[in-house]
């Protein structure tokens, strides 16, 4: 008897030792699945089809459960009912904001702009706010061109050399088909700012650009400057615009001292060669001089040369000698 009453206390204390575990493990795990509950329980309540069991899969595969049961509430509530639960934890599973992209499927849902919702995982994988996009698409926004600090101007010169400063504003909204691949705000700056300077450069005058500036607005939108980029251009507006130098009186002037110092040049290389000129017939009159007192001598020896015509050879140049030093002495008291 005491062994049986020995055995059975044994038995007793084991089922106990059991038993309490099973109640502690039961415990965790209903505590565990208190919050998954709480989440099925609100999407039941919202008429939105979320299984419990797939909310306590999503912990064992560490996707955030709230995050995408209140991104599949909020898209089933706003109408948006094709995007399943396996669609949210993959795009989350791939890296992207899941906030951001039902943010956006439902703004271009109530605005009726098409975007599909591989279009919206797509553009918030490749890096740009796929919100701010819808939101700029609804509401367009103003791009200031140049976009730099004050003091800054588009310049061009008129065909009548007058220059042109001015400052325009772009108004654009977010081409959605484009935006994946497709060029930035800055793209859309250097366009409009090569629109500007094609169309005040074409002008015949400065005037006619002051008078009428919305003529450089419209040429500049002819051109189609938003192709290929991820926004559609709205309207281009200038928003200032300024007379600047006379560029063209400034080139004349320099072209005038240009042309100046091309003819001084030219003029000095002519004195150049005409001084040479004068040295080389002056030697040449040198040397036919050295040979007159050889022909004054052969004369003598031929005959043909008598002594009284010697002297006034002498003579004719004693008076030209006389002659060529009174004018030069002239020369120098007027200073000639």
């Amino acid at each position: 008897m005491n062994l049986l009453a020995e055995t059975t206390d044994a038995l007793g204390g084991t089922l106990l030792i059991v038993l309490i575990l099973a109640l502690v493990v039961a415990g965790s795990f209903l505590l565990m699945a208190m919050r998954f509950i709480r989440l099925w329980f609100q999407a039941f309540v919202t008429g939105t089809p979320i299984s419990l069991f797939n909310i306590i899969g999503m912990s064992m595969r560490k996707i955030p459960p709230r995050v995408i049961v209140n991104a599949r509430i909020n898209l089933f509530k706003a109408g948006i009912k094709a995007v399943t639960v396996s669609d949210l934890e993959t795009h989350y599973l791939a890296g992207g904001v899941i906030s951001k992209v039902v943010g956006a499927m439902i703004a271009a849902d109530k605005a009726n702009i098409p975007l599909t919702w591989r279009q919206a995982t797509a553009i918030d994988l490749a890096g740009r706010d796929i919100l701010d996009a819808v939101r700029t698409s609804v509401n367009p926004k103003v791009i200031d061109c140049p976009q730099k600090a004050d003091g800054e101007w588009i310049t061009d010169v008129a065909k009548n050399g007058i220059q042109l400063r001015c400052r325009a504003r772009v108004t654009v909204r977010t081409n959605i088909q484009q935006l994946v691949g497709g060029a930035t705000e800055e793209t859309i700056v250097a366009r409009v700012g090569e629109g500007i300077i094609n169309a005040i450069g074409g002008a015949d005058t400065h005037t006619v650009v002051l008078q009428a500036p919305h003529l450089i607005s419209q040429r500049v939108l002819e051109k189609g400057l938003d192709a290929q980029t991820a926004f559609e251009i709205l309207s281009i507006d200038i928003a200032d615009i300024d007379v600047g130098d006379n560029i063209g009186a400034r080139l004349q002037a320099d072209q005038a001292q240009t042309d100046m110092r091309i003819a001084q040049a030219k003029a000095e290389e002519r004195r150049a060669l005409a001084v040479a000129i004068k040295q080389e017939n002056e030697a040449k009159v040198v040397l036919a001089e050295a040979e007159i007192p050889m022909a004054i001598a052969e004369a003598f020896r031929s005959g043909n040369l008598g002594i009284m015509d010697h002297y006034k050879l002498k003579n004719v140049q004693a008076d030209t000698l006389m002659r060529r030093a009174l004018a030069t002495a002239d020369e120098g008291e007027h200073g000639l």
